[in-house]
């Protein structure tokens, strides 16, 4: 169980400027995440602080981290210390190995190019199908 504040929230006290498309998750240890304004924006997307209850162990991003339930896990930045609102996309640390930018779970996202589509993969010695 994850608790925290509301991404909206944060985002109507910042003052959001209009050309912000895109929201740069930074954190501790240098990682970055990229986040479409879109879905951080979405309505269970929250910078969360408790997890069970609990502050989020050191391990799992204490202080605080993102969390999009959409959005697939490299998305959910630890250790966060800086939320950017830029206008255009730029590359974190796991897009710069060419996973998606957006990372929409229900879409299957998973790889640059994919186009949201799920590429079947085989194990050595498996027959197509």
């Amino acid at each position: 169980m994850w608790e925290g504040v509301a991404f909206r929230e944060i985002a109507a006290l910042t003052g959001v400027k209009p050309e912000a498309k895109w929201v740069m998750f930074h954190c501790a240890d240098g990682y970055t995440a990229p986040v479409p304004l879109e879905d951080a924006m979405v309505e269970d997307s929250i910078v969360t602080y408790k997890m069970n209850g609990k502050p989020i162990p050191m391990q799992q991003g204490f202080p605080v981290r993102p969390f999009m339930p959409q959005l697939y896990g490299w998305k959910s930045a630890k250790w966060l210390t800086e939320i950017e609102f830029i206008p255009q996309y730029q590359d974190g640390y796991w897009e710069m190995y060419g996973y998606h930018e957006r990372a929409n779970v229900w879409d299957e996202e998973r790889f640059k190019g994919q186009g949201g589509k799920h590429v079947r993969r085989r194990g050595l010695g498996s027959v197509p199908v």
